[in-house]
């Protein structure tokens, strides 16, 4: 339903009726409130994130490197702030969290779709996370779109290699769905754009626009394990995961990796 401008409000336009009344505390305990609030507002951040990736995406696809920078540095930027949202989650002491834990169930953040769509698209692909989502839901489907689609890095790699950059082809012409192998030719040719950065200035800014979306994912794994160690300790997670020791292991992923080791060898 739409308004005319003259009768359209703040609430009205933002959907505040149905947004503020979307959290239903089971406990009764304080803090669950900003437990919600915290992991809703996380997953608007992710709808915006996959939002700006879909567009930079169709832009590298299209050779529009430079009007692809904008939503790349959206999409850091926004990850900051998801980053920084962990310290408010740290006001929460483990008893608080103890007061109301139970009655999360078997609910993760392990099992939120659009963080694995996110992973997808940037060029983390795991198949095994589709088994987390209910079989032909739309979050199971949004994340078989992305796992099958070329991420973030094929698209930039496909990018490089019209660009005439020495990219091999079976990192430009593989099953897109098949978690990404590093390559020692695709370090050296993003090593070229490095030594000869005015040759090949609108790669060389895309690429540090990755490593900027790369960094911010880093810091908020990082931030995330050290928050979920300060409340829960080494306990298991409530999903079935390791807890701690699963978010660690995570810790080493890059999206872009020749991007970063790339820089041993300039």
């Amino acid at each position: 339903m739409t308004h005319p401008p003259d009768t359209m409000t703040y609430g009205r336009y933002l959907a505040l009726d149905p947004l503020l009344s979307a959290q239903h505390p089971i406990s009764g305990r304080h803090d669950e409130m900003l437990f919600i609030i915290i992991h809703q507002t996380k997953e608007l951040w992710l709808k915006q994130i996959i939002f700006e990736l879909e567009q930079a995406l169709g832009l590298i696809r299209d050779d529009a490197l430079v009007p692809a920078y904008k939503g790349l540095a959206r999409v850091s930027r926004i990850q900051a702030v998801m980053t920084l949202s962990w310290d408010v989650l740290a006001t929460m002491t483990p008893a608080d969290y103890t007061r109301f834990r139970s009655v999360l169930g078997t609910s993760s953040g392990f099992q939120s779709a659009q963080f694995r769509q996110v992973e997808f698209m940037l060029g983390l692909k795991d198949a095994s996370h589709l088994k987390h989502q209910a079989e032909g839901s739309d979050e199971q489907r949004a994340m078989q779109a992305a796992l099958d689609a070329p991420s973030l890095w094929d698209e930039a790699n496909k990018a490089a290699a019209r660009a005439g950059l020495a990219i091999p082809a079976e990192a430009v012409e593989r099953d897109w769905a098949t978690p990404y192998a590093p390559s020692a030719a695709v370090e050296d040719a993003w090593a070229e754009v490095y030594r000869d950065t005015e040759r090949w200035w609108e790669l060389y800014q895309l690429a540090e626009k990755l490593v900027d979306v790369d960094d911010a994912m880093a810091s908020w794994r990082h931030k995330h394990v050290v928050t979920v160690e300060r409340v829960i300790g080494g306990k298991r997670g409530t999903g079935g995961t390791a807890g701690v020791p699963y978010l660690q292991s995570t810790l080493s992923k890059r999206a872009f990796p020749e991007l970063w080791s790339l820089r041993t060898q300039l």
